[in-house]
């Protein structure tokens, strides 16, 4: 089986992402699969083999090597951001009939936009912080922003990934430059109050026919939240398992099993609470989360004593039972 492990992509991400998919190509059951690896970039789409690069034919998503053309069976997706988190390759995979791993374009589509997960969300309960939606060009008021949402709050990129373009408002005048940090990443964002408490990372998979929670990881944050430096550049602790009761343990769990199924996911996904008055308040879902060996999944994969390999042969196998949706 021809197996396209497919990293990289258009965004800040993309150097996670190139992380990332060296530990799954190095993870794969060579003995089950051909592997190669594909880098998705935003100039070049290529196969890297042998430190030479083979252009993707990206009419069918095929290359040449030795004039034979070879295609693919199966791709893994483990590009972060824009276009692998985002539907954009799902989309395009889907009319070209290749399996991909992970959740589906519209379920990546849906999930990378936090005003549309958040609205999805509101009608199964889950708690979350208050928000404010804007984009560029609106006329944002600081005054009424705190009237509403209190002081600090945070102002988010409404479509990012790693925490870029996050910041946390503390006091009004810092306000400008969170708009100018959050707008130099997307158009549209997404101001949302402060919710004061420990903050966990669940990671949650579709494992054998059922959803599984894989680990809960707390996450100390040496910087003021977690942002893309606590984590990436070794400014937090990460405690997995996280030290919880065994009631609000449950509670998690549950909590991000609900959202998990009430957003119809699929493949590897984390999702990030803040534990308040110790009730989980949703913060965000990464449907493709980083495997980097700084990354929170892996970790929670080795607490649950669940090899890399064999998560990965699930979501192989899952991806080539999935039918393109004109065929259902």
């Amino acid at each position: 089986m021809n197996v396209a492990v497919v990293m990289g992509g258009y965004s800040d991400e993309s150097v996670i992402s190139l992380r990332s998919g060296q530990l799954i190509l190095n993870q794969l059951d060579k003995t089950k699969y051909q592997v190669f690896e594909i880098h998705i970039l935003l100039n070049e789409w290529y196969c890297l083999i042998d430190n030479q690069k083979y252009p993707i034919n990206r009419a069918d998503f095929s290359f040449t090597k030795d004039n034979q053309t070879i295609r693919f069976d199966v791709a893994v997706n483990t590009v972060h951001g824009t276009p692998g988190e985002d539907g954009h390759l799902q989309a395009y995979w889907e009319l070209l009939e290749l399996p991909y791993t992970g959740c589906s374009f519209y379920q990546s589509s849906l999930t990378f936009n936090k005003r549309d997960t958040l609205s999805v969300l509101s009608k199964f309960n889950i708690p979350k912080a208050k928000s404010i939606y804007a984009s560029k060009g609106d006329v944002i008021n600081g005054a009424q922003i705190e009237a509403e949402l209190g002081l600090p709050f945070f102002v988010k990129p409404n479509q990012s990934g790693s925490s870029l373009g996050v910041s946390k408002v503390n006091a009004l005048d810092e306000l400008p430059k969170a708009l100018d940090f959050a707008f130099a990443e997307d158009n549209d964002i997404l101001i949302e109050s402060f919710l004061k408490g420990r903050e966990v990372s669940v990671g949650v998979i579709h494992y054998k026919g059922e959803t599984k929670v894989m680990g809960i990881t707390e996450i100390i944050s040496e910087n003021d939240f977690f942002d893309y430096e606590a984590k990436y550049l070794g400014k937090s602790s990460e405690v997995t398992p996280a030290d919880l009761t065994e009631d609000l343990k449950n509670s998690v769990e549950e909590t991000a099993i609900k959202v998990y199924e009430a957003l119809g996911m699929s493949g590897f996904s984390r999702t990030d609470f803040i534990l308040m008055n110790n009730v989980p308040h949703f913060i965000e879902i990464n449907t493709n989360p980083g495997l980097s060996p700084q990354s929170i999944f892996p970790q929670q994969a080795a607490y649950s004593s669940m090899p890399m390999g064999d998560l990965l042969d699930n979501e192989i196998a899952l991806a080539l039972q999935r039918k393109p949706i004109w065929k259902k």
